[in-house]
């Protein structure tokens, strides 16, 4: 079969070539405009205060990586620009391997309260009124906040920090580029490593190893079904043995200075069935569908829907029913694998400029196979480009 097998694992990782000298972090200037951004949406909203705990966008806002535990780690952001960080006494020195000796933390006992030290932040930098708190918090530090905040009126953080964090930078797109070329080539070498009696978790291995030897991170997930299988949308449990006629569904990503790629190929490890290619046809022409309805003011449901269209004409849903199509076609992309905003039936966002998404409508066939092709786009103000583009045919998935 042509690009399919016929190679091994240590042969493919031998041949693979680091490079990321075209790899640009995320400057300090541009983390200073995302919160000058934020600042204007605060004031506009009637919001004095963002705090941000251990999550994704305390990165996004500050450059600061911390873990979620049950300490209290975190931002607070005001709508005039004021930027104050809060974190236990005994890890001031780490956050300042970060954040230099300029940065201004205030800092809380084991025997203290870190909620009523963000209290106290808030009344001695005079804010009143509504306090947006980061979506991502857990329960524990939302609850806690309450019961200190009790005089403030506590929102969403959603509205500004996903605001933001859903149009991407040029330099954003750049580094999500990276790393999907380096899946993207992954999923070409392990198709070529692929053979009959090969295991799921052998086929994983050999796709996290090559994720690291091109400079990602380790895979950040992977999927890896053969046969009956690939209809269950994120894999089955257990270990797997790859047979003749098998379809195989791969899904699988890397992270490249935080920023994800998220990329699904689905073929046959064998002689396609007449079955297996129309349906395989049929998926292109859904995910190539919901493509060209990517268009600028669109609304994002209406993506869903294009993909929808496409399936039912060939008697498959209706609507999230299988066979067809269960889930959503696309969801956005960033420091997150799943982020805002989502193209789903119901949401009206009009898509906008720098806008990520992916865009997977999957087919699943009860009791037979499933085929997902997820590439993901970036919306430009002329319309929808590829990060990656689409799979060339089911017996030739990487091109002739």
């Amino acid at each position: 079969m042509r690009s399919i097998g016929g190679s091994n694992a240590a042969t493919e990782l031998a041949s693979i070539a680091k490079d990321l000298s075209h790899v640009r972090p995320i400057s300090n200037q541009e983390r200073q405009q995302r919160r000058d951004k934020a600042t204007v949406l605060m004031q506009q909203q009637g919001i004095a205060a963002l705090v941000l705990s251990a999550s994704t966008s305390l990165y996004y806002f500050t450059g600061l990586s911390w873990y979620q535990s049950e300490r209290l780690v975190g931002a607070i952001m005001t709508n005039s620009g004021k930027l104050i960080f809060v974190s236990p006494a005994f890890e001031d020195s780490k956050l300042r391997e970060t954040l230099g000796a300029q940065a201004d933390i205030r800092l809380w006992e084991e025997d203290e309260s870190p909620y009523a030290l963000v209290a106290q932040i808030l009344k001695d930098e005079n804010v009143h009124g509504k306090v947006a708190l980061d979506e991502a918090a857990p329960f524990f530090i939302a609850d806690g906040l309450r019961q200190a905040l009790s005089s403030y009126d506590i929102v969403n953080g959603m509205v500004i920090t996903a605001e933001c964090r859903m149009h991407k930078s040029v330099n954003e797109i750049a580094l999500m580029q990276a790393a999907k070329n380096i899946t993207l080539e992954v999923q070409r070498r392990t198709a070529k490593i692929l053979r009959e009696g090969i295991s799921s978790t052998e086929v994983a291995d050999f796709i996290n190893q090559a994720h690291r030897a091109f400079g990602g991170s380790s895979s950040t997930f992977c999927i890896v079904s053969f046969g009956l299988p690939t209809s269950i949308p994120h894999g089955p449990d257990g270990v797997q043995y790859l047979k003749e006629g098998d379809m195989v569904l791969i899904d699988t990503g890397c992270m490249i200075e935080r920023y994800h790629s998220d990329i699904t190929r689905s073929y046959v490890f064998g002689e396609p069935t007449a079955r297996q290619r129309s349906m395989w046809d049929l998926e292109k022409a859904a995910q190539a569908a919901a493509f060209d309805a990517a268009q600028i003011g669109v609304a994002c449901e209406e993506v869903d829907a294009a993909a929808r269209r496409v399936l039912e004409a060939a008697g498959l849903g209706p609507g999230y029913k299988t066979p067809g199509l269960p889930h959503r076609t696309g969801h956005g992309i960033g420091l997150d694998i799943h982020e805002w905003t989502y193209l789903v039936r119901g949401n009206k966002t009009p898509l906008a400029a720098g806008m990520c998404f992916s865009n997977e409508p999957m087919i699943c066939l009860d009791g037979e196979f499933g085929i997902r092709l997820e590439d993901h786009f970036y919306m430009t103000e002329q319309g929808p480009k590829w990060f990656t583009g689409q799979s060339y045919a089911v017996d030739a998935p990487f091109g002739v």
